[in-house]
């Protein structure tokens, strides 16, 4: 049976490489790709989700989305990424166009056109979903399937201590979605510090001669190296963890049915996910968290996604 996948991404270097894990599986098809700003500006997102469809072969629609969160404006990942978000490598534009629609409203009207067809899967910051649940609360009864990249369920972020990134970009817009949202699938940064890629292998399977592989070479080179020289022998893709356990969730070792909220306020805590772990408010879980997840399965995905075999 195949799988219908609406994906809402950054682009950033992990967001393409969970991209490449969904156009890899056999089973698995891109509906569409709606776009926000995060890692980088909407201008250098939308252009880099383009440019992947157009080195991969992806056959999908891609929307435009928000440009700004919905309230505040955090810093982006730009040093991470690169000033365009793809490793500053000066490729030629994509020779396609983007959509007119807006991404909220294409996953209203494609959330109709497909009802309990579609699994949506949320890469970045969460804006275009709040922005769509704000104006049709009813989309979730359309959508049997929610997965999150998003959050640190121990307060162990990766932006100031207790906060990940996508939830800290838009704290209001993760709150909404958090809220409003009766069941979802968190795959948290935490979890991705568990499952690092090892620096020696990503070398090898990103330099075979395979043009996916080159591309994906050239764009994630400057962050691979970034992280060698901060976290030591394994690089981290949190949006390929999150991809893998969409396209194959039985490789899940260990999850938690938890009930998760999003702070808004407090100078270090805004953004942050407050994960009720021992079940004493008796608020009913709204999330599925992601615990462990077969290495070996991950790193198989990411090998297939560069154009390996398994």
């Amino acid at each position: 049976m195949t799988r219908h996948l609406l994906i809402d991404t950054d682009p950033g270097v992990d967001d393409a490489l969970a991209i490449l894990i969904a156009h890899a599986h056999p089973d698995t098809r891109i509906a569409a790709l709606t776009v926000t700003a995060g890692n980088v500006g909407l201008d250098h997102t939308l252009r880099n989700a383009l440019k992947l469809c157009e080195v991969a072969g992806i056959d999908a629609p891609v929307f435009p989305g928000a440009a700004l969160p919905l309230v505040a404006t955090p810093e982006d990942a730009a040093f991470v990424h690169g000033k365009d978000g793809f490793g500053d490598t000066g490729y030629t534009p994509a020779a396609r166009n983007a959509e007119t629609e807006h991404a909220a409203l294409a996953m209203l009207r494609l959330s109709h056109q497909h009802p309990g067809e579609l699994t949506f899967v949320m890469l970045g910051p969460l804006t275009n979903l709040a922005l769509a649940l704000s104006l049709d609360p009813s989309l979730p009864q359309r959508v049997p399937r929610l997965v999150i990249m998003g959050g640190a369920v121990t307060g162990r972020g990766n932006t100031h201590i207790p906060v990940e990134f996508n939830t800290g970009f838009d704290p209001e817009a993760a709150r909404i979605v958090f809220e409003r949202w009766p069941q979802f699938e968190l795959v948290d940064w935490e979890a991705t510090m568990r499952h690092g890629l090892p620096h020696a292998q990503c070398n090898q399977w990103f330099a075979t001669d395979h043009p996916i592989a080159r591309f994906y070479d050239a764009i994630s080179c400057n962050t691979r190296n970034w992280s060698i020289d901060r976290r030591g022998d394994e690089w981290h893709s949190a949006d390929a963890l999150a991809m893998a356990y969409v396209v194959a969730p039985e490789a899940a070792l260990e999850t938690a049915e938890r009930h998760v909220s999003v702070e808004l306020g407090g100078q270090y805590t805004r953004g942050m996910t407050v994960v009720d772990w021992d079940q004493r408010t008796g608020a009913a879980a709204n999330a599925r968290i992601l615990l462990r997840y077969d290495r070996s399965h991950f790193e198989s995905w990411v090998r297939r996604a560069v154009g390996m075999a398994a």
